[in-house]
C-alpha cells in the first residue's frame, strides 16, 4: 500500500504527495521528481572551462614573480625565513622553489620542473621555471580570445621541436682529445655558471677547483666521489681541494692524542663493529648465585671484546674505521700499539674511503686478512680552521676528492655549497656532451628570430602561436638587462638588429651595460642544459593548458591533514582508517 511504500521510502512518499496535490493518481502518468545526484563528497569545489585555465596561468605568473629578479650575473638574491626558523639566502632556481612550499596545484608543475633541471644538468634552474611562466603569458590571450587550448599545445610542440633543431645546428661542438682544450672550455662553463651566484667574485678560483675535482674522477664520473666539507672561519680563498678523501675527526675517548696521527702506505680496515664495553643491564638478564658467577660473567665480556681487539692488530690494519663507537679501552688499546682509529664516521664517508682504498666493510672482526683491507699513499690528521680533519691521498682503487669550504656566515658557507654542486653538475654534463653555446640571451634571441622567420612560412592560427613563443624567449634576455639596471627595450631592439643582421652570438653585457658577442667574451653554457631547460619549460606549459578542471577536497586543506588519512575530527565514528578514536598519534 501507499501509506506502507511512504514509510519505507521518502522518495515515494515526496512524489506520491506531489501527485495527490496534483489531483492525478498516486505514481499514475505524472513524470517522477528526478533525485539530486550526488557524485564528490559534502563541500569539494570544483572548476572547470576557461576561468579555471586562466586562474592557473595567473598562478603560475605569480610563482615566476618570486624568482624573475634572481636571473643572471646581477640577480638579487632571496632569504626565506620557514617555520623551523632556518634561514636560507639563496638565488638558485631549484632551492627557492623548494623552499617557498608551493600548495597550489598547478603551481607544482614549475616546483617539478625546476627540480628536474636540478638533477638532470644541476644549472639553468631559473631559466626554466621562467621560459614556462612566458609560454603561458604569450599564450593567455589566445585562451581568452576562444582558440582550443589543444591547438595552442600541438604549436608550442612544433615551435619547441624546431627551436631544439635549430639549438643542435648552432652549437659549438668542442674537440675531445685536446685535453688543453677540452679543460679550458670545461673552465669557462664553470666560471658561467658561478657568475650569477654569491660567490661569483671568486669564480676564476672555484671553477679552477670543480674542473679539477671532475677531471680526477673515473670514467663513471660518480658524482657521490666529489665530497664537500663545510669549516666556518677564515675566507672564502682559504677553501681547499683535497685529492683523496677528507672528513672531520669524529668523537673521541681518552687515549686518543696518544695515537700515530701520519702514516705511509697504511693498510686500512672498515668496520661495522661496536667496540665498546656495555653495561651488563643494557646487554642481557643473568642470574648469579655467587660473587664468583658474577665475576665470570664480567671476565666472559673482558675477553670477547680483548679477543675482536687482537684479531684486528693480528691483520696487520694500521688505520681501524667504524660506523659504530669505538670505545675507550679500545682507543687505548690501539693507541698502544701504534694504531689509529675512528668510531661512529659518518656513512657516506666510509662508502667513500671505500670505494677509494679498494677496503670492504666488515660486520665482524673474524677472518680479517689483506684481501679485505685497503691501502692508500699516506694519512694524516691535520688542524683545518677550528676543526681537525683526517686525510687519505694517493688512493689508487678509484679516484676521488673532497672540497673544504671555509667562510664567514654560515648560510654563507651553505649557498656556496649549492653554488659548486651547480656547477659540478654542470661541468659533469659538460664532459659527456662536448658541445657549447653563448649565453647571455644570445641563443634565445637567436631561436627567436629564427622561430619568427619560420613561422611566416606557416598557414592558419600555428602561425601567430609560434611567434609567440618566439616573443616568449626575448624574456631571459629582457630579465638579464633589467636585473642589471640597464634598459631592457633598449638592450633587445639592439640584439634584434644584430640578429636580423648574421650576429647570431650577441647577448647582453652586464659588464658594459650594451651587448657584445658573449662567445668571444667566453660566456660559455652547456648545450645540454639549455636543451633540457626548453624542453621542460614547454612541456610544463602545455600539461598547465590541458588541464581543465580542477577538483579540490576541502579535507586536504586540513592542517596535518596528510599526516593523519584515518582521522575523522574528534569523533568516535568507526571504520575511521588506522587511527580511531580522538586526539593523535
Amino acid at each position: 500500500p501507499p501509506a506502507c511504500l511512504a514509510r519505507l521510502h521518502p522518495l515515494y512518499a515526496s512524489t506520491h504527495n506531489y501527485d495527490m496535490m496534483r489531483g492525478g493518481p498516486p505514481m499514475g502518468g505524472q513524470p517522477m521528481m528526478q533525485p539530486q545526484i550526488v557524485l564528490l563528497r559534502e563541500g569539494t569545489d570544483t572548476s572547470q572551462g576557461k576561468p579555471q585555465l586562466i586562474s592557473n596561468i595567473n598562478a603560475c605568473q605569480a610563482i615566476v614573480d618570486v624568482v624573475r629578479t634572481t636571473l643572471g650575473p646581477r640577480g638579487m638574491d632571496k632569504l626565506i625565513h620557514d617555520d623551523q626558523g632556518n634561514v636560507t639566502i639563496s638565488n638558485d632556481g631549484a632551492t627557492l622553489m623548494k623552499q617557498l612550499q608551493i600548495v597550489h596545484p598547478a603551481g607544482k608543475t614549475l616546483v617539478d620542473i625546476s627540480m628536474s633541471q636540478d638533477a638532470e644538468v644541476g644549472d639553468g634552474t631559473t631559466s626554466v621555471v621562467l621560459l614556462a611562466g612566458e609560454f603561458l603569458r604569450e599564450c593567455k590571450p589566445f585562451v581568452e580570445e576562444g582558440v582550443h587550448p589543444q591547438v595552442i599545445v600541438m604549436a608550442y610542440r612544433e615551435a619547441c621541436n624546431l627551436a631544439l633543431a635549430k639549438l643542435d645546428a648552432i652549437a659549438v661542438k668542442l674537440d675531445a682529445q685536446d685535453t688543453q682544450k677540452t679543460r679550458d672550455m670545461l673552465e669557462k662553463s664553470a666560471a658561467t655558471s658561478l657568475s650569477s651566484k654569491l660567490v661569483s667574485g671568486q669564480k676564476a678560483f672555484f671553477a679552477k677547483m670543480v674542473c679539477d675535482a671532475v677531471l680526477s674522477l673515473d670514467q663513471g664520473l660518480a658524482l657521490d666521489m666529489i665530497g664537500m666539507k663545510k669549516v666556518p672561519g677564515g675566507s672564502l680563498q682559504e677553501s681547499m681541494l683535497v685529492e683523496g678523501v677528507a672528513f672531520k675527526k669524529t668523537f673521541s675517548y681518552a687515549g686518543f692524542e696518544q695515537m700515530t696521527k701520519k702514516f705511509c702506505d697504511p693498510k686500512i680496515a672498515l668496520l661495522n663493529v661496536e667496540l665498546e664495553l656495555k653495561a651488563e643491564r643494557d646487554n642481557a638478564e643473568v642470574r648469579v648465585t655467587d660473587v664468583a658467577s658474577y665475576q665470570s660473567v664480567v671476565n666472559a665480556e673482558w675477553d670477547i671484546i680483548y679477543d675482536k681487539l687482537a684479531k684486528i692488530v693480528a691483520s696487520g690494519a694500521n688505520i681501524v674505521l667504524s660506523r659504530l663507537a669505538i670505545g675507550d679501552l679500545a682507543t687505548q688499546y690501539f693507541a698502544d700499539r701504534g694504531l689509529f682509529c675512528a668510531g661512529r664516521v659518518p656513512e657516506d664517508d666510509l662508502k667513500r674511503v671505500a670505494k677509494a682504498t679498494g677496503a670492504a666493510v666488515q660486520t665482524s672482526c673474524n677472518d680479517l686478512n689483506g684481501k679485505i683491507l685497503g691501502t692508500c699513499s699516506s694519512f694524516e690528521e691535520r688542524q683545518v680552521g677550528g676543526e681537525r680533519f683526517n686525510f687519505f691521498s694517493g688512493c689508487k682503487t678509484a679516484s676521488t676528492s673532497t672540497i673544504i669550504l671555509r667562510g664567514g656566515a654560515e648560510q654563507f658557507i651553505e649557498e656556496a655549497e649549492r653554488s659548486l654542486h651547480d656547477a659540478i653538475m654542470n661541468t659533469r654534463r659538460l664532459l659527456v656532451n662536448p658541445s657549447v653555446i653563448a649565453g647571455g640571451g644570445a641563443i634565445e634571441m637567436e631561436i627567436s628570430a629564427h622561430l619568427r622567420e619560420r613561422s611566416r612560412s606557416i598557414y592558419g592560427k600555428q602561425q601567430l602561436l609560434i611567434a609567440a613563443f618566439a616573443k616568449a624567449l626575448e624574456v631571459i634576455p629582457r630579465q638579464v638587462a633589467a636585473n642589471a639596471g640597464m634598459d631592457p627595450t633598449d638592450v633587445l631592439n639592439k640584439l634584434r638588429m644584430k640578429h636580423a643582421h648574421g650576429g647570431k652570438w650577441f647577448g647582453v653585457d652586464v659588464v658594459e651595460n650594451g651587448i657584445c658577442d658573449t662567445f668571444e667574451s667566453f660566456v660559455w653554457e652547456a648545450a645540454v642544459m639549455k636543451r633540457n631547460a626548453l624542453a621542460a619549460a614547454t612541456e610544463a606549459a602545455c600539461l598547465i593548458l590541458s588541464v581543465d578542471e580542477t577538483v579540490r577536497n576541502p579535507a586536504s586543506e586540513k592542517p596535518d591533514a596528510k599526516n593523519y588519512p584515518g582521522m575523522r575530527g574528534r569523533g568516535r565514528g568507526r571504520g575511521g582508517g588506522r587511527f580511531g578514536g580522538r586526539g593523535r598519534r
